[in-house]
């Protein structure tokens, strides 16, 4: 398979799982090794296109992070959603994902891991459905700084492989009394600096991999994975005014059966 044609099928799968609770970084390490593409430059183009990504949500939440960096926004008895919360959401995963890095990318980033994470996330999100109450915080502006660290800290489960970010925040918000929009909403915006701060630290370790032979490869996953997953997050919000969780959680529950037929039984 060329270089060209892996760069489109990772730029894909990037976009349309990265703010999906489907887990993109299971989705990557399943598909990268269906495609035998793995190694240093692998982890390089990883990150980037994961940096187009998050170019969406900018753009998708342009006027609320123009908001919330105005003069005064930290403040957490202001109204709406301000850098607190952000703050509340992220720091914790942050120190956490700092501490256990090192182990996470030795011991973790497998496909056996994967499914194992796949088949947990599934489960916390068909609870999460189960037990959510009515909703005190419709909108993400209505969200309290200590709702943000309670979903902060389900975050801390994408930590593991297959788990996946949104999924952890969205049921740790279904269990703190946000809606399933809001929920996404924050989830999205919290993605933002989260995932910045991880890819240019992982970008610094891998970055002498990078040579000019394979920016054409670059270039083509981060703007693919920029325009799907802009369509994948609008879609997204749309789906889940009228639907819920779980379809997400079977999704992820036949495709840890697929993986672990493909992996281990064939």
């Amino acid at each position: 398979m060329t270089e060209t044609m892996i760069a489109i099928i990772l730029g894909i799968v990037e976009g349309m799982t990265e703010f999906l609770p489907v887990s993109s970084t299971g989705h990557m390490i399943l598909v990268g090794n269906m495609l035998h593409f793995e190694g240093e430059f692998a982890s390089v183009f990883e990150v980037f296109i994961q940096l187009g990504a998050i170019l969406s949500i900018l753009f998708l939440y342009r006027d609320k992070f123009m908001r919330m960096i105005k003069p005064g926004r930290l403040n957490i008895h202001r109204s709406g959603l301000t850098l607190s919360h952000v703050a509340a959401g992220i720091v914790p995963v942050m120190i956490i994902g700092y501490l256990l890095h090192k182990p996470i990318k030795e011991y973790l980033f497998s496909p056996a891991t994967v499914i194992i994470g796949l088949i947990a996330g599934s489960v916390l999100m068909l609870v999460a459905e189960k037990v959510a109450k009515r909703p005190v915080a419709r909108s993400v502006e209505n969200i309290t700084v200590r709702q943000a660290f309670w979903v902060g800290l389900f975050q801390v489960l994408a930590l593991w492989p297959g788990f996946s970010r949104s999924g952890s925040t969205l049921s740790g918000g279904l269990f703190f009394g946000l809606s399933r929009t809001a929920a996404a909403d924050f989830s999205f915006i919290i993605a933002v600096p989260l995932m910045m701060v991880a890819c240019f630290y992982d970008l610094l370790k891998v970055i002498s991999h990078l040579s000019v032979d394979n920016l054409h490869m670059l270039a083509i996953g981060f703007v693919i994975s920029f325009v799907v997953a802009y369509g994948s997050v609008v879609w997204f919000l749309k789906f889940l005014n009228k639907s819920t969780l779980a379809s997400f959680a079977y999704y992820r529950l036949v495709l840890a059966a697929v993986s672990y037929y493909y992996f281990f039984m064939n």
